[in-house]
């Protein structure tokens, strides 16, 4: 029992003696560990590197249940939006379903009216395709430099078109380059459909992003999403060849989107229709033309 008393009387004094000189006992550790490392930098690292090893096993373990718990959480979730996600593309399928049926109505009854009509293709088009090397964009031109001319078969006129659609005409052509007028300069003028409606108008540069549609009979019955379209007048070019899409309809001014990006027209096709006429000294409209063959 003395002996007891003896040493909860010693661990009691040296607990009070630590207690009291904790902080300058830590400054001192912290210190000698500072001295240590710089005394002796090959010691410092293996023993961090003992201390990652020895940590490595641990905190892998605790990552495993937490990253398999994660997991459960997002296949949770994931599994809670299938039923969204199902009856969201089940009304999809029933209105794709519904214009399909459309669709077939529609191509049986053009057929008939075709045969009806006596209706015949017009001539084959044909193109080549073309690099642009180079831009004409100014303050006061919209247009680029094709490394095709008259020995590739590019001729003054004809469209210049993209993936998208209308892009501009061949203004000039050398014999190995041509110059491309693109719809948006100030000198384009264009006979257009609103696709819609079928009315006639006059499609515009003016050297800006935007398209400017005039000559309208009814300004009133143009709305936003309207697709602009070539109209064929002047026989430069077949109905039908896409332009852009109407974006601006306030206080009586009509703007079209082109649906050509221009800021990225890398490559082009020159598609010949059999006619190089221009229309209102304006640029030639345009378009992708069905069954084209490569010149």
């Amino acid at each position: 029992m003395a002996i007891r008393d003896d040493f909860e009387v010693v661990a009691s004094q040296v607990r009070t003696v630590v207690q009291r000189f904790a902080l300058g006992l830590l400054v001192i550790a912290a210190f000698g560990a500072m001295l240590v490392g710089k005394a002796d930098t090959v010691l410092v690292e293996h023993a961090r590197v003992v201390a990652l090893d020895l940590a490595s096993p641990v905190l892998e373990a605790i990552a495993r249940p937490v990253a398999a718990a994660n997991r459960a959480i997002a296949d949770l979730k994931e599994f809670a939006s299938l039923r969204q996600e199902n009856a969201r593309l089940r009304e999809e399928n029933a209105r794709l379903l519904a214009w399909q049926t459309a669709a077939r109505r529609l191509e049986n009854e053009n057929e008939r009216m075709r045969e009806l009509a006596n209706f015949r293709e017009g001539p084959e088009a044909s193109f080549i395709t073309a690099r642009i090397v180079g831009d004409s964009v100014s303050a006061y031109v919209r247009g680029a430099l094709l490394n095709v001319g008259l020995r590739a078969g590019a001729a003054s006129g004809q469209a210049v078109v993209t993936g998208e659609g209308l892009a501009g005409r061949i203004a000039e052509v050398g014999e190995n380059s041509a110059r491309v007028l693109f719809v948006t300069d100030v000198n384009s003028r264009l006979p257009v459909l609103i696709e819609r409606t079928r009315e006639r108008a006059i499609l515009a540069g003016d050297n800006s992003p935007r398209l400017r549609l005039s000559l309208l009979q009814s300004v009133a019955g143009v709305q936003r999403g309207d697709r602009i379209v070539t109209s064929g007048d002047g026989g430069s070019f077949p109905v039908g060849i896409p332009i852009g899409e109407v974006v601006e309809t306030s206080e009586g001014s009509i703007r079209v989107r082109p649906f050509a990006d221009f800021s990225r027209l890398e490559f082009v096709r020159v598609v010949d229709y059999g006619v190089t006429g221009l229309v209102s000294g304006g640029p030639a409209p345009l378009a992708v033309p069905t069954g084209v063959r490569v010149r």
